[in-house]
């Protein structure tokens, strides 16, 4: 059983119509090799697909391994354990890794590997738990650990010439989560490497198969990536072919195949995932594709009309604007719940773009800039073994009748990589850099019920916040950052008259993925510089708090 903890560390002519009112420095350096200007994407046939598949038995953290594999350039993806083989057999598997999990392998209904996974001889390599599934299933033997081994070890290696340790000093620094342990191995297994508590912390069998006490996907294990690049080159044979330049073309093939001679509506909202989304769906389909950009009233200070003008004037498409303000107010009216707001909103999403695609003409396809953080946090579908955190609107917030297919071409990819690819496609790099901004807007960064003056008062406290921020040249450094309207208030003084006005909370994070994330130390003078402004500019407001809370246990949205 292990519970992994991991502290933070252009286009075409336009035609616009209305209706009604990873690392900072690896961007970088990616821009600087593109020099700002779109580059010429290879239009040979794409390398042979090579994947490894990543099986989740329910560890919080196991999109964490699928990360640390795509960093090394080698497509994967995170199935559930009990996944069928004609779906593992369409990503031309590799190799499998087992991830950990809560569970305990001994336990009745304990969650095991299926057959394929032994069966078709491939390597594979089994983290904390996924090294008890393997010793379970393959004859060894796992019993409940006299002493828990929690947080940092120091790995041995016993075999140094293993392929999985090639370029590995002798000893390095690991993180250990489990209270369970190999009572005794397989039959053919040996151990490879040993910790203080772990005298099997490393085992294999000379035949490609592995197990992991420890957990390589975390910053704490020193040589971790190191040594899945061992397991994914020298065991697997990958070759490392999945770029972005990769991506690109094989996203619009596969756009083009999907869709066929039907049309998409794309969902527009100005943030840099729904602007790679209807890129590529517009390089794959062109005319066939049309933008709806649906003003709902929870948008940011000038966010329309900056937003309207970007992609009017940059991605060459066709434009639809939506003014809906006034009925999402309405349908938001007394609902408090934050999962109810996120239903709400997007069930009157969709309708919006019914109703927008019946003026059009037959539309078949809605595209949507969903990501693979959105969907693990939305739904435990990819391990039953796994808990729904919150609904996102364009996830479990949709209704369950649509007349519309959905079309995300980014579905299985992290933040960071869409951000690779906007490059790769030549998007303004304030669009690609512009911070995440959630789907339901402003309604879940106010906390109660949504009237018109607490948005114009969080809009107006929000507007300070991220001007600041830039003014500091923090805004690149931060995941996000942003003001909260909470439903407290408090007792103030403003020029010797009582006041009892909003409480405004500031949030700012940073985060490689936003499946974890860490409290932003900002400098004091900063955060005085926003408090001082906030309390004297917007009124209504009489006290300001800082957020320095983590991620876990806090999510990002304070909804």
């Amino acid at each position: 059983m292990d519970d992994v903890n991991r502290p933070q560390q252009a286009g075409d002519s336009h035609r616009v119509t209305t209706t009604g009112d990873i690392e900072v420095s690896t961007y970088l350096e990616i821009a600087r090799e593109l020099g700002g200007e779109q580059p010429v994407l290879s239009t040979e046939a794409a390398p042979e697909r090579e994947a490894v598949v990543v099986l989740d038995f329910g560890s919080q953290y196991s999109m964490l391994i699928a990360r640390r594999v795509r960093e090394c350039q080698v497509y994967c993806e995170l199935l559930s354990y009990d996944a069928p083989w004609e779906r593992v057999a369409s990503l031309n598997p590799r190799g499998f890794i087992l991830s950990g999990g809560p569970a305990s392998v001994y336990e009745p209904g304990a969650p095991l590997a299926p057959s394929y996974v032994y069966e078709n001889h491939l390597p594979v390599l089994g983290i904390c738990y996924g090294m008890q599934v393997i010793t379970q299933q393959l004859g060894g033997q796992v019993s409940p650990g006299t002493k828990n081994e929690y947080g940092h070890a120091v790995l041995h290696l016993s075999d140094v010439n293993s392929p999985l340790f090639a370029g590995l000093p002798p000893s390095s620094p690991v993180w250990m989560s489990h209270g369970d342990r190999i009572e005794r191995m397989p039959p053919g297994f040996t151990a490879l490497a040993y910790t203080e508590n772990s005298p099997v912390a490393v085992m294999g069998n000379g035949r490609g198969i592995f197990g992991l006490q420890f957990h390589p996907e975390v910053v704490h294990t020193a040589e971790g990536k190191a040594v899945l690049k061992n397991f994914l080159f020298r065991i697997c044979g990958c070759k490392g072919n999945w770029t972005v330049g990769n991506f690109i073309n094989d996203s619009i093939a596969s756009t083009k195949q999907q869709v066929g001679e039907g049309r998409v509506i794309s969902a527009l909202s100005g943030g840099v995932d729904s602007a790679v989304t209807t890129t590529i769906i517009h390089r794959a389909i062109g005319d066939q594709l049309t933008c709806i950009f649906v003003n709902n009233g929870l948008l940011r200070r000038e966010e329309v009309e900056r937003t309207f003008n970007t992609f009017r004037l940059n991605l060459g498409m066709n434009v639809v604007y939506v003014d809906a303000a006034q009925r999402f107010l309405d349908r938001l009216r007394g609902v408090v719940d934050p999962e109810m707001k996120r239903k709400v909103i997007g069930e009157e999403f969709i309708r919006v773009f019914e109703e927008q695609a019946s003026q059009i003409g037959k539309v078949d396809f809605l595209a949507q800039g969903t990501l693979y953080p959105d969907v693990i946090e939305s739904t435990s579908s990819v391990s039953r073994a796994s808990a729904k955190i919150k609904s996102h609107h364009n996830v479990g917030g949709l209704p369950a009748r649509m007349t519309l297919r959905l079309l995300e071409p980014l579905r299985f990819l992290f933040k960071d990589e869409v951000r690779q690819v906007g490059l790769g496609l030549g998007l303004p790099e304030d669009m690609v850099w512009r911070q995440p901004f959630p789907g339901p807007g402003l309604a879940i960064r106010i906390i109660g019920e949504v009237t018109g003056e607490k948005l114009e008062i969080l809009r107006s406290a929000d507007w300070i916040v991220m001007n600041e921020i830039k003014k500091a040249k923090l805004y690149r450094q931060l995941w996000q950052s942003f003001a909260i309207l909470t439903d407290v208030k408090s007792v103030g003084v403003m020029g010797d008259y009582r006041t009892y006005g909003y409480l405004v909370a500031v949030r700012a994070v940073t985060s490689e993925d936003a499946m974890t994330a860490d409290w932003a130390r900002l400098p004091y003078d900063l955060l005085a510089r926003i408090s001082s402004r906030i309390v004297n500019e917007v009124p209504g407001v009489n006290r300001v708090v800082y957020d320095i809370t983590s991620k876990p246990p806090s999510t990002i949205e304070w909804e």
